[in-house]
């Protein structure tokens, strides 16, 4: 196909599928002259993957970079994978990493982790992000420990462990970790819609007469 049908069928612009060709997200069409490309369904589930990672996961350019080339690297595994998604969608705050109050909640939240029996590396960026969490509520007067995470732990874990038995990938390795891509980044936006939902409904039950 040429590029105006794959910007018609992708939705997305001409002269965004030429960015993304430029910027090397996109894998350069076969030429067929001087002044022209052809691109099949590959380019056209490529460009969908961008989308999803972009508009759904609000992954920046730079971070899709990123998780693109572990997908197309044969060496990354199934688990590696997960941390590279991992990694694309942890957003540190502002606190700088070497304060005394910061340094102080990471090893809270590695001695609540340790206390769960979960194998997670230590310089997992989740960890910072909640020890980062920890330090904005105690900042905010709240009189907070780890233990406040409890309740968040309980129910990841229940639904960490489901979807890791229930994430597709079929026979191939590239569907298998696209596989994890998808369902981190897409239900991870998935749950924190479902989350303010709930919290709505059960506002309302409370306080609406």
């Amino acid at each position: 196909m040429r590029i105006s049908e794959l910007s018609a069928r992708s939705g997305r612009s001409v002269a965004t599928i030429k960015f993304f060709l430029r910027d090397g997200l996109l894998p350069p069409g076969h030429r067929v002259s001087a002044t022209r490309a052809d691109y099949d369904e590959e380019h056209l589930h490529r460009l969908g993957l961008i989308t999803t990672l972009v508009d759904v996961g609000g992954l920046s350019l730079g971070a899709v970079r990123d998780v693109l080339a572990a997908v197309d690297d044969p060496a990354t595994s199934w688990h590696e994978m997960l941390g590279v998604a991992h990694g694309a969608l942890d957003v540190r705050g502002a606190e700088p990493l070497g304060s005394s109050e910061l340094d102080g909640a990471i090893g809270e939240v590695e001695a609540f982790i340790a206390a769960r029996g979960w194998r997670v590396k230590p310089d997992a960026p989740s960890v910072t992000t909640l020890a980062a969490v920890l330090v904005s509520l105690r900042r905010l007067g709240w009189r907070v420990d780890a233990e406040v995470l409890a309740p968040y732990a309980a129910a990841a874990d229940e639904l960490a462990a489901w979807e890791l038995a229930h994430t597709p990938g079929g026979e191939s390795r590239a569907a298998a970790v696209e596989s994890v891509v998808i369902g981190t980044v897409v239900f991870e936006a998935a749950l924190c819609a479902l989350r303010r939902l709930a919290e709505e409904h059960h506002s309302a039950v409370r306080h609406q007469r």
